[in-house]
């Protein structure tokens, strides 16, 4: 398994809010996160961090061998919420930091199957000759684009594209997506703040990986990222079985 990860300030911003983590376990499986924060000052580069740092904590010390989907699962979720009370309970005793929270998408990846946990537009896709989107925003265009209110091609311009409807943090309660399918030999995951997937197209994804060898993808897709407008923080975590 290769497991790549790069964070990027991007070409506008000048601060990075986006972490990422990427953990690998005593099995040779591995938990990857990738995290989006928002807020005033530094309140979401402080939530994006506190998130990742629970999450992979959390993990670890409760991970065992041999848990099947089902207890990864749970065990995902539970490290999720763990962070949701953590960042939200800061933020109510700090006033500086109060209204911040995170996107995060993580995944759990062994050889038998992998598992995604996520909130927000912080997103997974699998590349395998095609790029297939893993989850589904929780945002406002999002909602938009399934009420037939707007295209996808409309979604990618929209004044509101960036605001979520789902965040952690935010409130002391969070329902947390999850899935879980088979990866197999030669397949890739791709996790991806939406400053990556807000300048890049699903084409120019899949030209990347096919064109290029696993341990130059990551730099590729936030140069291309940055090259069509760098508007955003870019965060990428690749893992090719």
């Amino acid at each position: 398994m290769i497991v790549k990860g790069l964070t990027d300030v991007g070409i506008k911003r000048h601060s990075n809010q986006d972490t990422f983590a990427i953990v690998t376990l005593p099995d040779s499986s591995v938990l990857a996160v990738v995290c989006d924060g928002m807020g005033g000052a530094n309140a979401g580069n402080i939530a994006s961090q506190k998130a990742a740092e629970v999450i992979t904590s959390f993990f670890e010390r409760s991970y065992r061998k041999g848990l099947d989907g089902s207890g990864i699962t749970a065990l995902l979720q539970s490290a999720i919420l763990s962070a949701n009370i953590e960042i939200f309970d800061m933020a109510s005793k700090h006033g500086e930091l109060s209204g911040m929270g995170t996107t995060v998408v993580a995944a759990y990846v062994s050889k038998e199957f992998t598992v995604i946990s996520h909130i927000g537009d912080s997103r997974a896709y699998l590349i395998d000759g095609t790029v297939t989107q893993l989850t589904r925003d929780h945002s406002v265009v999002q909602s938009l684009i399934e009420s037939g209110k707007l295209t996808h091609e409309e979604a990618r311009v929209h004044p509101r594209r960036n605001v979520i409807t789902r965040a952690l943090g935010i409130e002391a309660d969070v329902l947390v997506d999850s899935d879980e399918f088979p990866i197999k030999e030669g397949q890739s995951l791709l996790l991806c703040s939406d400053g990556l997937s807000n300048f890049i197209t699903k084409d120019e994804i899949k030209n990347i990986f096919d064109s290029l060898d696993t341990e130059n993808v990551a730099s590729a897709l936030v140069e291309k990222a940055n090259n069509n407008g760098g508007g955003d923080n870019i965060t990428v975590i690749t893992v090719t079985l």
